[in-house]
């Protein structure tokens, strides 16, 4: 089995699914196969706005066993620990893990950190969007602490 796990993406204003989480969710429906679980992670960064993991799941649309939320995942290495007790949890052999390009080696890196010591095969699966300024120096910054959270997401396990 595989699974299917689409990363969240949001900002302060708009209640809305944001337009870079529908792009991975769509990459999703064209990555999934009808045995396949899948996996939409995602918190809500306001009180009143619904877990983007909520928001994914209102507007999948592809057949799918099962479809499992995380509405928890606050950060990547939330996502990564959490991608990992799913993949376990539903006893998968390889994840899919769906995200933004600019975001796919650090995701990636965290997840197979994650899922330390297990025969789980990871596959990144990116959309293509260009990452703002913002974000770029936002990943520049979280790679400095990469080799720190690996070490928390093996022991999160």
């Amino acid at each position: 089995m595989r699974l299917i796990a689409v990363l969240g993406y949001s900002d302060l204003h708009t209640n809305a699914l944001h337009p870079v989480c529908a792009a991975r969710l769509s990459r999703a429906q064209s990555e999934v196969r009808p045995d396949d679980a899948v996996l939409l992670s995602g918190w809500s960064r306001r009180r009143t706005s619904p877990p983007e993991a909520e928001l994914m799941a209102r507007a999948w649309t592809s057949p799918s066993t099962r479809v499992i939320l995380d509405r928890s995942a606050r950060s990547t290495i939330g996502n990564a620990v959490g991608v990992a007790r799913a993949a376990r949890r539903v006893g998968a052999h390889e994840v899919v893990l769906v995200t933004s390009g600019w975001h796919g080696r650090r995701a990636s890196t965290l997840t197979r950190a994650a899922l330390f010591r297990s025969r789980t095969k990871v596959t990144l699966a990116t959309t293509d969007e260009p990452a703002t300024r913002a974000e770029r120096l936002r990943e520049l910054a979280c790679w400095t602490l990469l080799p720190l959270l690996a070490v928390v997401a093996v022991r999160a396990r």
